[in-house]
C-alpha cells in the first residue's frame, strides 16, 4: 500500500524528483525521451525512475500517442502524467484534512449553530471509521489515526494530537471536536471498555479514553 512514507522517499532521489518535477509541469503527457531530456539523463534511467513513481502513486502511465505528435508504425509510446495525488508528511503525524472537512461541511450546512454542529459531525466521521475497520482493535484503530495510544492503568493515553496546532489556537472548539469523533469510533466498533473524556495534560492530547 503507497503511503506518505513511500511517495516522499521516492522523491528524495534528485533525478527522480527532476523527473517528477518536469511531468506535473506540462500540461500534456509526457514520453519517456521527453522526460530523459528534460532531466539530462539517459531514456534507460529516465524509464526507471519513472515507474518507480508510478509505483507510488505519484504518476499515472499508458500507451498512447501524444497530441503533438503523429501516429506512427507500431505501438503508441508509454506515457506519464500527474496522479493527483497529495502527499503531506509529517512527524508526529496531523490530520489537519479531517478537520477541516468537518469545519468546512458545519460552517456550510449549519452557519448559524456551526459550533455544535461541528461536533454531530464529527461524531458522525468517527462512527463511519469505527464501522468500516470493525473488527479492528481500538488499539490499531488509534495508532492507525496518529494518535499514539498508550495503555495506562487509568486507561489509554494519546501521546499525540493529530489536531495539535489548531487545538493549540482553539482548544475548546478542537477538543470537543476530537472528544465527539473518538466518542462516536468508540461506540462503532462497539468497544464499551473506554470513554472519550476531556483530560487537559501537558504534552499529550487532550482528550483521553477512560475506563
Amino acid at each position: 500500500m503507497t503511503t506518505a512514507w513511500h511517495a516522499t522517499a521516492a522523491l528524495v532521489d534528485p533525478v527522480r524528483r527532476r523527473l517528477y518535477e518536469h511531468v506535473r509541469s506540462q500540461r500534456q503527457p509526457v514520453t519517456r525521451d521527453e522526460a530523459a531530456h528534460a532531466a539530462g539523463v539517459s531514456r534507460g534511467l529516465a524509464a526507471f525512475h519513472l515507474e518507480k513513481l508510478v509505483n507510488v502513486g505519484l504518476l499515472t502511465a499508458r500507451y498512447a500517442t501524444p497530441p503533438r505528435r503523429p501516429r506512427g508504425p507500431g505501438r503508441s509510446p508509454k506515457v506519464y502524467e500527474p496522479s493527483g495525488a497529495e502527499v503531506s508528511l509529517t512527524i508526529p503525524e496531523r490530520r489537519y484534512g479531517l478537520l477541516g472537512d468537518i469545519l468546512a461541511e458545519a460552517v456550510a450546512h449549519h452557519p448559524r449553530d456551526a459550533r455544535d454542529a461541528a461536533r454531530s459531525i464529527a461524531r458522525r466521521h468517527g462512527t463511519e471509521l469505527g464501522q468500516a475497520v470493525r473488527p479492528a482493535p481500538v488499539l490499531a484503530v488509534l495508532a492507525g489515526l496518529g494518535f499514539e495510544p498508550a495503555e495506562e492503568p487509568s486507561g489509554i493515553t494519546l501521546r499525540n494530537c493529530p489536531f495539535h496546532q489548531i487545538a493549540a489556537g482553539e482548544p475548546e472548539l478542537v477538543c470537543g471536536i476530537n472528544q465527539c469523533f473518538l466518542a462516536g469510533l468508540l461506540s462503532s466498533l462497539g468497544n464499551t471498555q473506554y470513554e472519550a473524556v476531556l483530560a487537559p495534560r501537558p504534552d499529550v492530547c487532550c482528550v483521553q479514553l477512560r475506563h
